[in-house]
């Protein structure tokens, strides 16, 4: 069942979407680039959609919590008991983004209770829309196209194929112990954190990883209610549930303490413990 009316629905779609073809728009005029840390870049782009996204989503869901990725003071909202908490990304895959690449994304996701129920995924080079939740469904829309369902590939465990995504920080720190764990995975990536969770979902990758302990709440709950949706495991190195509650998250930086892995679930069955086994191997060095 939709979390949301028809209505409100058709409303965010409509307000992603335009931002998202503004961030095509700003890109062919100056903006400005910060370091907010080490490795983690912001431009005047993502803050200018920051303020409009936390606008539209404040005014539509007046009595739910609002936590953009730009503006710091929106995070109090997270310790407030809001039952339900928008969590948006304005520009997921910003260094992908500046070097002129095509994998990023406008991201929203909702949780409820601390639960991701729902999320909304914008490529905007691509002009796609994938969006659903939780006992919802998977759609997709097409430039200004009316939605379709998504259809997820769920894959069965293959001893001779592993495909996995995996960030260029985990490769170069874990790369070499997981082949020697699992000497069947090939590894690529991409940019934007929910465009590599969709690609499992579409079945072109079996796994993705991450270990870094830099991915934050608006990088993970639309994402990861689209991959439960689907029918994917999103757990940990350990196989523990992935946690959204204040005490699993940094309270600085917004980052999961925990480590995440999401595949199909003959998979993370089989793959998983290897993949610990080989963190571990890592850790002893």
């Amino acid at each position: 069942m939709n979390p949301i009316s028809l209505e409100l629905d058709r409303q965010i779609r409509d307000t992603i979407r335009h931002c998202g073809l503004q961030i095509i728009q700003m890109a062919s005029e100056e903006f400005e680039i910060f370091e907010k840390g080490p490795e983690d870049y912001v431009t005047t782009i993502d803050q200018a959609l920051d303020a409009q996204l936390s606008t539209v989503f404040s005014h539509l869901f007046p009595n739910d919590g609002v936590i953009t990725e730009e503006d710091i003071p929106s995070r109090q909202k997270f310790y407030q008991k809001y039952a339900r908490l928008w969590c948006i990304d304005p520009l997921d895959g910003t260094e992908d983004f500046i070097e002129g690449r095509s994998n990023y994304s406008v991201m929203v996701g909702l949780l409820e209770n601390y639960q991701p129920i729902a999320g909304w995924i914008y490529a905007p080079v691509h002009d796609q829309l994938y969006y659903g939740g939780v006992n919802w469904g998977l759609f997709q829309t097409s430039a200004d196209g009316s939605p379709r369902p998504l259809a997820s590939a769920p894959q069965i465990f293959s001893a001779d194929l592993c495909r996995m995504m995996i960030g260029h920080r985990d490769q170069a720190r874990y790369g070499n112990a997981i082949v020697h764990q699992i000497p069947n995975a090939e590894f690529y990536s991409m940019g934007s954190f929910g465009l590599k969770v969709l690609e499992v979902i579409t079945g072109k990758a079996e796994l993705y990883i991450y270990l870094n302990g830099r991915v934050k709440l608006w990088d993970t709950a639309g994402p990861l209610a689209l991959a439960q949706a689907a029918g994917l495991i999103c757990c940990t190195l350990e196989g523990e549930p992935i946690q959204f509650s204040p005490d699993a998250i940094e309270p600085n930086t917004f980052a999961h303490r925990q480590s995440i892995v999401i595949g199909w679930p003959d998979y993370v069955e089989a793959l998983r413990p290897k993949l610990e086994m080989a963190v571990k191997m890592i850790a002893k060095k």
